[in-house]
């Protein structure tokens, strides 16, 4: 089995993409799972949903359940799948329901400020 464990994130978290700000949150959560590196949360209404476009990729995990992802479109490109979000979590992972976590890449950055 493994160990998830959700906290509240210390201070304040900011996710840009493409060097615009996508959201900033004072409420985001921290997920632990097992001896992975921690993954933050944003709630979704920190975050500009309109740079979100949901498609239709899911995922499946067996401790936080059906994952479904969001492109992020701004002005000067789209990164497909690089968010995702747990609708309806499995009971262990029940605090992240509707939050977003996103994929890092050299367009996404998650960054505590």
């Amino acid at each position: 089995m493994t160990n998830i464990r959700i906290r509240k994130a210390e201070g304040t978290w900011v996710v840009r993409s493409g060097g615009a700000v996508l959201g900033e949150s004072s409420n985001a959560l921290e997920l632990t799972e097992g001896d992975m590196e921690p993954v933050i949360y944003f709630p979704r209404e920190d975050i500009a949903m309109a740079f979100l476009d949901r498609t239709s990729k899911s995922s499946h995990c067996p401790h936080k359940g059906e994952a479904s992802y969001f492109s992020i479109a701004n002005k000067s490109s789209v990164t497909e799948n690089a968010a995702w979000s747990y609708e309806d979590p499995a009971e262990a992972a029940a605090g992240i329901k509707g939050c977003l976590a996103f994929v890092l890449s050299d367009s996404v950055k998650v960054e505590q400020v």
